[in-house]
């Protein structure tokens, strides 16, 4: 007899956009937590907080603050001459 495994399947949405002049900034939902996805150009970074450790958007702005901005573009820089050099070595 086979056995057979119900697996439930959770839809992710999309919960917003956040202005940012220098990177797009999308928030989903998905399996209970906060997907927060920076990308600028090529790259993207996505940061996951749980839906329970925030009250919803605004939590979220506030995370984005200058100082998490500021390290999260800083890092950006560093993925793209990651990737630049390891495409050099092509």
């Amino acid at each position: 007899m086979l056995k057979t495994k119900e697996i439930k399947i959770s839809t992710m949405r999309v919960v917003g956009e956040i202005p940012h002049p220098v990177c797009k900034i999308t928030v989903f939902s998905w399996n209970g937590k906060y997907l927060i996805k920076l990308e600028r150009g090529s790259i993207e970074q996505t940061f996951k907080v749980r839906e329970m450790d925030v009250s919803g958007e605004a939590d979220i702005r506030t995370l984005l603050n200058e100082g998490f901005m500021q390290k999260a573009l800083a890092r950006f820089d560093e993925m793209e001459d990651a990737l630049m050099k390891a495409l050099g070595e092509i």
